[in-house]
């Protein structure tokens, strides 16, 4: 008899205060985890907000104007969050298209007619419109831009970048790409352009009504014509 309360004891388990030690040893444990997590998810969220309240002070700075210069701190993570959106497919895209002179002459001149605008004829982004863009066109001449692979610079071309004045020049056509591959082999020929290439390129720029005028006033005195009036506005008053 004695035996089987032994055995009803020892599978009850320890004694009744044991078990409420075991209890609030329990609770003290759930609680301290719980504390631990709460203050975690506070440093988190305090870390999150300095990083927006970071970010905010540096897209608004002078008045969301487009003639400031981006911050370091904004160039940084744009630059990063750049090279992330960049599929490592596209990032190991080798450039099928051969450095021949007739493809880069074909490039350059589609350049001067296409993204000089922006990008200058020599690549140095220091024209009209780049100078009011935000951010300002990068210089195609330099390292952070020669040490992207062909597919990088590739993929930019033909899928624009958001939130710059870069546009996507792609449309998926049938050459596949062919005149963003011949442009990739310019983008590197940029550091060695010559003299030379910079005045046919002038030549290919786009033009207004009053530069077209101009040229034609300079052709027509350089083949001996004789130069035309210019007519007068219909608005104009007669005598």
């Amino acid at each position: 008899m004695r035996s089987n309360r032994l055995e009803t004891a020892a599978l009850s388990g320890p004694p009744q205060n044991n078990s409420a030690l075991a209890r609030l040893a329990r609770i003290l444990y759930h609680t301290n985890a719980a504390m631990k997590r709460a203050s975690l998810f506070v440093v988190i969220g305090l870390a999150l907000l300095v990083l927006v309240v970071a970010l905010a002070a540096s897209v608004l700075h002078d008045g969301l104007s487009s003639r400031a210069a981006p911050t370091r701190f904004e160039t940084f993570v744009a630059r990063n969050a750049r090279n992330l959106a960049i599929p490592s497919s596209a990032r190991l895209a080798q450039n099928p298209v051969l450095n021949s002179p007739d493809d880069l002459r074909d490039a350059r001149l589609h350049f001067a007619n296409h993204c000089a605008i922006c990008h200058g004829n020599d690549g140095d982004g220091q024209t009209l419109f780049g100078n009011g863009l935000y951010p300002k066109p990068p210089d195609l001449r330099r390292p952070a831009m020669q040490n992207l692979t062909d597919g990088e610079i590739f993929w930019i071309i033909e899928n624009g970048v958001r939130f710059t004045g870069m546009p996507a020049f792609g449309d998926g056509g049938e050459h596949g790409g062919q005149d963003s591959w011949k442009l990739v082999h310019f983008i590197r020929h940029l550091p060695r352009l010559t003299a030379a290439e910079r005045i046919e390129m002038e030549r290919y720029n786009p033009k207004g009504p009053d530069d077209r005028e101009e040229e034609q006033h300079e052709n027509d005195f350089l083949n001996g014509a004789t130069p035309q009036k210019k007519p007068e506005s219909q608005n104009h008053r007669r005598d």
